[in-house]
C-alpha cells in the first residue's frame, strides 16, 4: 500500500472535493467516484470564495492564504476524471486547473497523502465579484445560493 490507500486504488486518481461536487450537493450526480472514508483538510490554507451571481466556490490557487479548506476526497476512473474536468472548464480560459493537493484525514492527523483538485488561477480572481469568503468550508447554506450554469 501506498500512502494509507489500498493497492487497487492505486489505478485510480484521487480527487478532492470541496464545493458543488461534494455528496449531497448540487453537482454531486456528476462526481461518480468512490468515497474515500473520512474527513478531508488541505495540508496549506487556500482561500475558498463564493462568486459572482451563481455563487460559485472558488478555491483560489494562492497557498498560504485564507484557511485549511475541508472536503472529500474520491477515487476517479481516467474517464470520470474527464467528466469532471469537462464540468469543471479545465480546458476554458474561464475554468479551473487541476492540480495536486497535499491533504490531512481529519481522523488520522498523522496521515498525509496528495490529491488532485480544482482550483481556479490567481489572476481570475482579480476584478472578480467576490460575494463571501474566504471560508474553511463549502457548506449546506452556501449551496442554496448556488445557481448552476445557465440558470
Amino acid at each position: 500500500m501506498e500512502q494509507g490507500l489500498p493497492k487497487e486504488a492505486l489505478a485510480l486518481t484521487p480527487v478532492f472535493v470541496f464545493g458543488t461536487l461534494k455528496a449531497g450537493f448540487p453537482n454531486a450526480g456528476s462526481n461518480p467516484g468512490l468515497r474515500l472514508e473520512g474527513d478531508f483538510v488541505t495540508g496549506e490554507a487556500y482561500p475558498l470564495y463564493l462568486v459572482g451571481d451563481r455563487h460559485s466556490p472558488w478555491l483560489v490557487a494562492q497557498p498560504g492564504h485564507g484557511f485549511p479548506v475541508s472536503g472529500e476526497v474520491y477515487l476517479v476512473t481516467a474517464e470520470q476524471l474527464a467528466r469532471m474536468d469537462s464540468l469543471e472548464r479545465v480546458d476554458q480560459p474561464d475554468g479551473y486547473r487541476r492540480q495536486r493537493v497535499r491533504l490531512r484525514r481529519v481522523e488520522r492527523p498523522d496521515e498525509w497523502f496528495e490529491a488532485d483538485a480544482y482550483l481556479k488561477p490567481l489572476e481570475q480572481l482579480l476584478g472578480a465579484d467576490i460575494r463571501e469568503g474566504p471560508l474553511a468550508e463549502y457548506l449546506p447554506e452556501h449551496a442554496l445560493l448556488y445557481r448552476r450554469r445557465g440558470s
